[in-house]
């Protein structure tokens, strides 16, 4: 039996496991690759194993201190970069990597720069950092992640090898979540509804309390929109975000232990406190699409009990309060709803007042249901 190591972690992506395994062990990994797939097919998962499997001595063993910061997000070689503009990654950042790219390393034989939202480099930004792309310095790997290859700027795409991951099965990952988490197929089936099908999601929204308790609120909102007037639904989606951005308090209960911690490994604590404030305000952007996805998942659930297939509902759990939802909903009326959603979505992209994207959306709803044909 194989021992265990961190490609087990890469659910649902063999090949690609076997593929970056294989490179490690023959010594053939190369300066620059770029990982293409949707929402939670496991790029960030890849790129920490491909990471770990460069700088631990036992070729990425899942359990040694040093994979264990590769994970954490705070191994000295290892530097996981987002864009910090408001519009993608600025110029001065990209340089500051250029700059980074060049030192020696702290602790390993290699430098791991793994650049999220490799689509957010714009032409001049993506110009600063070509030449470093294309030719590192013999000790860096640069791993870029992207949900589809179309996105990235072709002067970007062509100077790295594509490595292209699929989207999990559905039934792949209900049975993933359960082994984790140990929570039942209809527990895991509205978590990962709640969470757009991403398994690493999923399992933090199984283990939060205050998580599904959000849920139950949203979903209550939802069955009486239909009878709310105007200031039932301000009300409505203000408790909703209150809801929804209750376990960040958890987060920043996490970031206070890792900071402890990192004090305690010794090091500068600037580059962390820097990584926590960037996943905060990710967070809470974050909880604000769950809200999202659960209305999406919601109404869904809502057309197929009235297209008469029960069966691949998810939110099996609130199914008796669907009914009256769905003795009167058209698929016409569903996909105008859903539109709405879908604008909502739109609406946060463009960095709209989450409070102002809620409220719009659960009433263009609470108009499609209260009059559903």
């Amino acid at each position: 039996m194989a021992r265990p190591c961190v490609w087990d972690e890469l659910v649902g992506q063999r090949t690609v496991a076997e593929r970056l395994r294989a490179a490690v062990t023959a010594d053939a990994v190369t300066h620059a690759y770029l990982l293409v797939g949707p929402p939670g097919s496991g790029k960030k998962t890849a790129a920490r194993a491909l990471a770990c499997a460069l700088v631990c001595d036992d070729g990425g063993c899942g359990a040694c201190p040093t994979c264990y910061r590769v994970k954490k997000g705070f191994h000295p070689d290892v530097r996981i970069v987002s864009p910090e503009g408001a519009a993608g990654y600025l110029v001065e950042q990209v340089r500051d990597i250029i700059h980074d790219a060049h030192l020696a390393a702290v602790e390993a034989t290699r430098k791991i720069y793994i650049i999220e939202a490799a689509d957010a480099f714009n032409e001049s930004a993506a110009n600063a950092f070509l030449k470093t792309l294309e030719e590192p310095p013999d000790h860096v790997v640069m791993i870029l992640l992207a949900n589809g290859y179309d996105a990235v700027l072709p002067t970007i795409a062509s100077r790295c090898q594509i490595v292209r991951l699929r989207r999990i099965p559905p039934s792949l990952a209900v049975d993933v979540l359960r082994e984790r988490s140990g929570a039942s197929e209809e527990d895991a089936l509205a978590a990962l509804a709640a969470s757009g099908g991403v398994v690493a999601r999923a399992l933090d929204f199984v283990r939060s309390q205050s998580k599904r308790e959000a849920r139950r609120e949203l979903l209550g909102v939802l069955k009486d929109l239909p009878a709310m007037d105007a200031a039932d639904v301000l009300a409505s989606a203000r408790r909703v975000l209150e809801a929804v951005r209750a376990p960040l308090a958890e987060i920043k209960e996490r970031h206070g232990a890792e900071l402890a911690e990192r004090k305690e490994f010794g090091g500068p604590l600037a580059a962390l406190e820097q990584r926590q404030k960037r996943e905060m305000t990710a967070r809470e952007r974050e909880a604000v699409l769950e809200v999202i996805d659960m209305t999406a998942s919601w109404l869904r659930d809502c057309l197929a009990m009235a297209e008469g297939t029960p069966e691949v509902v998810a939110n099996r759990d609130v199914s008796d309060a669907m009914d009256e939802v769905a003795a009167v909903l058209t698929a016409g009326a569903a996909v105008r709803a859903l539109d709405a959603v879908a604008e909502a979505r739109r609406r946060i992209s463009y960095n709209v007042s989450p409070q102002l994207a809620v409220e719009a959306m659960l009433f263009d709803v609470r108009e499609v249901l209260s009059c559903p044909r």
